[in-house]
Parts: C-alpha cells; structure tokens; sequence
C-alpha cells in the first residue's frame, strides 16, 4: 500500500488496492467460505425473500467456527493493510462477514454506514471487502465518495426488511435515497478480480446492487478493523452483532481478548487464541 493510496483512502473514505492477496489466501477464503455457504453459522440471513428470486446469504463472525477464516484473518496480509489505511499503530479485530449473491440476484444491498451499527467511536474504523470472484463494476460494492467527511450519522436499517435498528427519536438522520439521485452523488464502484479488495471508511456510504449476471456468483468477505482511537460506545438501541461478556464500558479502549490485537505481530499470543475464541462467557448475538 503506497502513500498515495492512504492519502487517497484519507480524501476519499475508499481505496481499491490491486492484488494485494496472493492466490494462497483467495483458495483458503474460499475453503472457508463454501463450508459456511453449506452450512451456516447461528447468525446468518438469507436477505431475499421467498417471493424474491435468487440466493443473498449474509453470515456473521465466521471466524468462531471456521479455521480458514482465523488463518486468513491473523495470518495473511490484511491487518497491516488497514493499519497503514488508518495510519495507525496497532490494529484490533472486531468482526467478520459474508455476502453471497448468486447468479440472478437482484436485490440491492441498502445504502448505510457501519459505524452506526457498532458500539464504536473513534476516526480510525475501517471495513476491507474482498471478492472471492471476478467481479464487474455493475456488480460491485458502490460506495459514496467523500461522504465520511459529511459529518453526518444515519439511522442502520435491516437489509433484508428495511427496519430501523434504532428508536425514530435517535439522533441518527434517516438515509438519504441516494438510488432514486445517483446523479447527485459522487458514486465509485471498480472492475475486480480476486486478490484486490476495497479498503473503506467506517462512515463512507455504500450499498451494492444485485448479482445480474447469468453465470458469475458474487462471494466477498468483510473484515472490520479497529485502530488506535477505537473505544466502545453507547448506542441508542441494540447493536448488531451485539457482543456480551467483554466487560467493556464507554470510553474503553477496544483493545482487549475480545477484540483481539492482531498488527503488529509481536511473536507473543496468536489471536486465536485470544478470549474471543477460548472464553464461553462471550456470546454474539444479532
């Protein structure tokens, strides 16, 4: 990741990196990622209806029961991308997912932010999204250039029903319909192949359209990573995931067993064998 890249991810709230996973880290992705499309962990969604056609599969911290996903999590380049993103000194795990869609998949995946969905304050928050396929730009993630510098914090919404997560007298806004004026924001989406990935914000706006094409599937994998400024945080209502047992009050450092350090690697506790996979106290819930 080169300065330019960071001075772009910092202007921008994204950055699209080429080939910065090498083909080992895609197959082992991809290992992990069938063993969940087969069979899902306790926290998955099929976001279409049964009266929509088409398979949207979305699947929530992998990582407890699948080793692939430990072992490209804290072991493969990832981590050190964001910190450098972030400019920071150390980098935390918070989460990861899936999104699935199949081939004639046509349901969007809502405009948000992830902050607002997290027990998070702090500036340095970033999510990396990467395909495990092919993916064409009229399918890939889209994501609202800028817009983490609009100092604004919208209202999360369920992706598969659309209900707010948060009362209505929050002081979160309700999203804009950035669909129906797309010419009204600066919208960037990338032609990918496996081994990029998408390094963006934690309040850069994004969504993503269906899968419409005939023969292509669309698996990708999200990564939220915490830096030096991350503390937990109050929201108004429940959370998602919401984490229990971590002890964690506001203001804290998110910097703890829960939220395992994974860069820098010091050579000391592996994170996986840190408390958010070894102490039955902690329950993830959504």
């Amino acid at each position: 990741m080169t300065e330019g890249d960071v001075e772009t991810y910092e202007r921008d709230g994204v950055v699209c990196l080429r080939g910065v996973f090498a083909r080992h880290w895609i197959d082992v992705l991809g290992e992990g990622v069938e063993k969940d499309i087969r069979a899902p962990g306790p926290l998955h969604t099929l976001q279409q209806t049964t009266a929509e056609p088409g398979f949207f599969l979305t699947d929530f911290c992998m990582a407890q029961r699948i080793p692939e996903l430990r072992q490209f999590l804290f072991d493969s380049p990832a981590a050190e991308i964001a910190a450098r993103a972030m400019r920071s000194q150390r980098v935390n795990f918070f989460y990861d997912a899936i999104w699935v869609k199949e081939q004639g998949t046509p349901k969007r995946t809502r405009w948000h932010q992830d902050q607002p969905y997290y027990p998070i304050d702090g500036t340095q928050m970033s999510v990396c999204w990467t395909p495990l396929d092919p993916v064409a730009r009229d399918v890939c993630l889209e994501l609202v250039r800028g817009s983490h510098r609009w100092q604004r914090w919208f209202q999360p919404e369920l992706t598969r029903s659309g209900q707010e997560l948060y009362p209505q007298d929050s002081p979160y806004e309700r999203m804009p319909d950035i669909q129906a004026e797309r010419g009204a924001y600066d919208i960037v989406a990338f032609d990918m192949e496996p081994g990029d990935c998408i390094i963006f914000h934690g309040l850069t706006v994004h969504g993503a359209p269906g899968n419409s094409s005939p023969e292509r599937r669309r698996r990708a994998l999200s990564v939220v990573w915490l830096g030096d400024d991350a503390v937990f945080a109050a929201r108004p209502g429940p959370v998602r995931p919401f984490f229990e047992g971590h002890g964690l009050g506001p203001g804290d450092p998110l910097d703890c067993g829960y939220f395992p350090r994974v860069w820098p690697r010091t050579g000391g506790q592996h994170p996986s064998r840190s408390a958010r996979f070894t102490d039955p106290a902690l329950r993830i819930s959504i």
